[in-house]
Parts: C-alpha cells; sequence; structure tokens
C-alpha cells in the first residue's frame, strides 16, 4: 500500500480490482477504434492513376492510426481530468486513491498524445509529399492540418505541466483547468477536416468544435468511470447520477452537430444531390454507418441511465462494467469511422 494510502486508511483490497478492470474498458475502446479505422481507411482509398504518385501503405494507414491514437489519448485525459468533478471532494479518504491513481494515468494518456500529434505531423508531410523525404516543417507551414497538429501537441505538453502539477499537489490544481487545456488541445483538429471547406465557415467550425468537445466529455467520462469506479460501488454511486446526466447533453450535442456538418457537406459537393449520396457515396455511407453506431451507444446508454443507475444507486449487484465495455466498444468503432470520414472524398 502506498504512503498516501496508509495515511488515507484506504484498504489495499481495491487496487487489484482496479488493475483487473482496467484492462477490458480501454481494449473495447481503442480495438474497436483501430478496427473501424483501418477498415474504413481500406474502404475509401482511391484507386492508383498511372503517373500519379501515391503514398506507401505505411503512410497511408499510419496518418489516419496517428491521428486516432491522439485523440484517444486526449479523450482519456478530459475524462480523467473530469473524474474529480464526478466523484466530488468531500470526502478524500474515500477518494483520493481512485483521483490519484487517475492524476498519473493522465500524465501518460497527455504524453501518448503529445507523441501521436508529432507522429501524424511526419506521416502528415510524406502524405501530401509523396516519394519524397518528409518534410514536417513545411508541412506545418503550408498546410492548416500540420498547423493544428502543433497547437494539439502544444496542448498535450501545457497539459502534462499541470497533470505533473496535479500529482505533485493534488486537487489545488483546479480539475477545471486540466479539462480545459485538454478540450482545448481537441479544437484545432477538426481544421484539417471536411468542414473547414464550407463559406460559412464559423458557424460549420463552431458546430464542428461542440461535436468533439461532446464526444470527448461523454467517451473520456465513461471511460475513467469504467476503468476506475467500476469496482468501487460506493463512488460510482456518487459519480454515475451525474455523468449520466453529462452524457445525455452530450448525446443530443454530438448527434445533432454530426448529422449537420456531414449533411452540410453532402449538400454542398458538386457532382453528387442528397438524399442519393448517402448510398452512393463512400462519405455518405460512412455517415449512415456513424448515425447507426451512434443510434447503438444511445441505446446502451439508456440501458445504463434507467436499469442499471437506480441499482447503482441503492448499492444493488449492477452489470455495469460489462455494459460500459459494450458501450465503449461501440464508441470505439464510431471514432474509427470519424476519423475516416474526415479523408474520405466527398463525391
Amino acid at each position: 500500500m502506498s504512503t498516501v494510502g496508509q495515511e488515507l486508511g484506504v484498504e489495499a483490497a481495491a487496487e487489484p480490482e482496479v488493475v483487473r478492470g482496467r484492462r477490458g474498458p480501454v481494449g473495447a475502446l481503442a480495438g474497436g477504434a483501430l478496427l473501424a479505422v483501418l477498415g474504413a481507411t481500406w474502404w475509401t482509398s482511391p484507386e492508383a492513376v498511372p503517373g500519379i504518385a501515391v503514398p506507401p501503405p505505411l503512410v497511408e494507414y499510419g496518418l489516419p492510426v496517428a491521428r486516432l491514437v491522439l485523440v484517444l489519448c486526449a479523450l482519456a485525459a478530459v475524462g480523467l481530468s473530469l473524474l474529480p468533478k464526478l466523484v466530488g471532494f468531500d470526502e478524500p479518504e474515500r477518494t483520493e486513491r481512485v483521483l490519484g491513481r487517475a492524476r498519473e494515468w493522465a500524465v501518460v494518456a497527455a504524453f501518448g498524445w503529445a507523441v501521436a500529434a508529432l507522429a501524424a505531423m511526419v506521416f502528415g508531410a510524406a502524405e501530401v509529399m509523396p516519394g519524397q523525404v518528409p518534410d514536417p516543417g513545411a508541412y506545418v507551414e503550408l498546410i492548416g492540418s500540420g498547423q493544428g497538429l502543433v497547437i494539439s501537441a502544444a496542448c498535450a505538453l501545457v497539459f502534462t505541466f499541470f497533470a505533473l502539477l496535479a500529482v505533485r499537489f493534488g486537487e489545488k490544481v483546479p480539475a477545471e483547468l486540466r479539462v480545459l487545456v485538454a478540450g482545448f488541445g481537441l479544437l484545432p483538429l477538426p481544421v484539417s477536416g471536411h468542414a473547414s471547406n464550407w463559406y460559412w465557415h464559423d458557424l460549420s467550425m463552431v458546430s464542428m468544435e461542440l461535436h468533439v468537445i461532446g464526444a470527448s466529455a461523454w467517451t473520456g467520462g465513461l471511460l475513467a468511470l469504467a476503468v476506475l469506479l467500476a469496482g468501487r460501488r460506493d463512488l460510482l454511486a456518487r459519480a454515475l447520477p451525474r455523468f449520466s446526466r453529462l452524457a445525455t447533453a452530450a448525446l443530443v450535442v454530438v448527434t445533432l452537430s454530426g448529422l449537420f456538418n456531414a449533411l452540410v457537406e453532402l449538400a454542398l459537393s458538386p457532382t453528387t444531390t442528397l438524399p442519393g449520396s448517402l448510398l452512393t457515396t463512400h462519405y455518405g455511407r460512412l455517415v449512415v454507418l456513424k448515425t447507426l453506431l451512434a443510434a447503438v451507444v444511445a441505446v446502451a446508454g439508456a440501458h445504463i441511465r434507467w436499469r442499471l443507475l437506480p441499482a447503482v444507486r441503492s448499492g444493488r449487484p449492477a452489470a455495469f462494467a460489462a455494459w460500459a465495455t459494450v458501450e465503449l466498444t461501440v464508441m470505439g468503432l464510431a471514432y474509427g469511422v470519424a476519423v475516416a470520414l474526415t479523408r474520405a472524398p466527398v463525391a
């Protein structure tokens, strides 16, 4: 048992539960996301044209995977930083061990976030200059997505600084500050997607930012609960009702903003028309798939809210970990599709 645990009188028996329980939800989210992004990238890859250089497979698949890792690490940082707000601050003798673990893992997530951003810069430079030695400096200088990656990497480093302070000083470093920095690090990423092409740029960007922030808080928060609180019924009973309200709001924001941006892209395409383009283009089919995945997530979330939450509140056994893992698996698939969607041709 750690010194902090001894001082606060927390039983060491909780530790094996955390260690055993953390792999399933993380693996479900990451595995689903990786499977979806690789499959969708293969499906939407354009055919080679004679005389035109194309990136090698390492770049073609490495770039979306790097961006996916970036997003997953950043949303983990968001969720782990949200956890103190979900469990509360009034009983540190019960919560400090879990929150201490969350702060440590947030540092690891931020490191992965920064490394993935740098890898995405290299892959991005190789994609726009096939057959040449990648020049990340030129890529960042000339391409908007490169500049967005630099800002995101900088936010990862700033978050790491505050996360390390939180490891040292605990919740004296405000959770709100860490959530704000982590969330801000996700905002530049949509600049590389289709939303940046619309002439109503500002409205489109606001919609996409709401989509990104809502999805990261929803997924990151659920991941934090499933990894750290599934074995602590007392803390889960306090955190789950608060998260459920957050998830409900996020569901509305994510669904409406996602559909809005996707339909606008298809409506503004000069070579296709709605509603036919939903079924005749790769982009439209990915939109339909992502919408179906969102519907499945909503059903799983509703089951947790209306069926499992009452049991958790009353201290009765509830299959929260299993249902959260299912929901995270589908969320991972949706994230993989979303990353591929930003690169899929609209026409």
